[in-house]
């Protein structure tokens, strides 16, 4: 069962909530700017009125109402100019700079792409421009939702990462602490076993059956030893990558079905490499894709594992010809929980994505897989040869 998937179903449908939440937070700001604006934009019809009226108007006409329409746009910016561009007044936009022909036109240039400038009409046929542009305030509200979209989103982020992380860090815990406890349960048994190997050695027991049991006392010890250093820094010693490797093959070659074909193949360039390894952690990741690929081909196929040599790197795949894993499986097969058998806890790939990655400084992933024809692991790790 693929215990992630109901979460990863969550986590899109929470996504796709605050997708609608961001539009529709912006196409009501947006709605609201627009009928802001359309008052903004008869306001500065107000104004170019007022001030035709006033141009018209001889000097015995009362024009307090016109001259307070005027004075009262303290928002919106405003330059009037004549025909011939020369300024004629400005309002809330930058004084100084308003009589700087330079930054005069190219002002007059931006507000004449935000809007169409108003015609004043006066006096035989001359003609003001009256040229606007949105207001502070304006354009401040229009920033505002998001900008805060953007501090909502950082904080989640944020949240999520620190849940995620503390979450990631309880597991981890509860897995350490269940990986050394086994590691001290098998010990109790390993120690009888081992005295009665002695005792059945003093009986005269065939001596070859006694050495098999050894063997694989011998196992559990490295098994355990395996367990007791997960959540622990290992130590990394330099190894040859091809020794430690067939050390690993040739335990699962003697122990697997006859119908299993496991084979080993070193490319001449890579014999004699040294890697920086916990050489029981290295074995186990090995044995862990090798046993992965007998139960893909189902008891009955061939399994390769390569050794091949690159510039200051050394790459081990192990291929097998089973039954492949889906395109829409293959970056969640290293994910804890993730097993397509009716039994185990899915934690072998996820362990040993943790081993290579995290106590080698390496890389291991799918590099292939085909439904039907097999798959190919993949792991890349730094040389100390020069």
């Amino acid at each position: 069962m693929d215990f992630y998937g109901r979460k990863n179903l969550w986590k899109f449908l929470l996504f796709l909530f605050a997708v609608l939440i961001g539009v529709a937070t912006i196409w009501y700001t947006e709605s609201f700017l627009d009928e802001l604006r359309k008052q903004e934009v008869n306001k500065v019809k107000q104004w170019a009125e007022a001030m035709q009226a006033i141009l018209d108007a001889d000097q015995t006409t009362e024009m307090s109402f016109e001259q307070n329409i005027i004075k009262e746009n303290n928002t919106i910016p405003i330059i009037l100019t004549d025909e011939n561009g020369v300024l004629i007044e400005a309002r809330n936009v930058d004084e100084k700079k308003s009589h700087d022909p330079k930054w005069l036109a190219k002002k007059i240039k931006q507000m004449s792409r935000e809007a169409e400038p108003l015609v004043v009409n006066f006096a035989e046929n001359q003609r003001q421009y009256l040229y606007y542009q949105n207001s502070i305030l304006l354009t401040k509200l229009r920033y505002y939702p998001l900008i805060l979209l953007a501090v909502i989103s950082l904080f989640i982020i944020i949240a999520y990462i620190a849940f995620s992380n503390a979450r990631k860090s309880e597991q981890d815990r509860v897995w350490n602490g269940l990986a050394k406890e086994t590691a001290h349960q098998i010990g109790t048994p390993l120690s009888s076993l081992m005295g009665w190997t002695e005792i059945l050695r003093s009986k005269n027991v065939d001596p070859s059956m006694v050495e098999e049991m050894e063997k694989d006392i011998a196992r559990l010890n490295t098994i355990t030893d395996r367990f007791s250093k997960i959540g622990s820094i290992p130590s990394i010693t330099i190894h040859r990558i091809d020794e430690v490797t067939t050390e690993a093959v040739s335990y699962l070659q003697s122990r697997s079905a006859r119908r299993v074909n496991i084979s080993l193949n070193i490319e001449e360039m890579a014999k004699g490499l040294e890697v920086m390894l916990n050489k029981p952690l290295y074995e186990w990741v090995i044995e862990n894709l090798i046993s992965n690929a007998i139960d893909a081909i189902e008891g009955k196929g061939d399994i390769e594992v390569r050794i091949i040599a690159l510039a200051k790197k050394v790459r081990i795949e192990v291929e097998d010809n089973g039954k492949g894993i889906p395109a829409n499986k293959q970056k969640t097969v290293f994910r804890p929980g993730f097993t397509t058998k009716s039994r185990g806890w899915g934690l072998g790939l996820s362990l040993a994505k943790r081993i290579i990655e995290e106590y080698h400084g390496g890389k291991i992933y799918v590099a292939h897989s085909e439904l039907g024809k097999g798959t190919t692991f993949r792991i890349t790790l730094k040389t100390e040869n020069n």
